[in-house]
């Protein structure tokens, strides 16, 4: 019998959300507190992403 490698590792998606752009932790911060300074509601799925790639990095 042949031995067949198999790869048992697929590439895990990503944990980052995808809809914050590319931004170092600094801006990150600097727009979460622009986000909740302004008490706006419709803001919320913004300040959850944020907190979400904060959360990440800190992990």
């Amino acid at each position: 019998m042949r031995d067949i490698q198999v790869d048992r590792f697929p590439l895990a998606p990503s944990i980052l959300p995808a809809d914050i752009p590319e931004l170092s932790d600094d801006e990150c911060l600097a727009c979460l507190a622009r986000a909740v300074e302004t008490h706006d509601s419709a803001r919320l799925d913004e300040v959850a992403a944020l907190i979400g790639r904060l959360a990440v990095t800190i992990e």
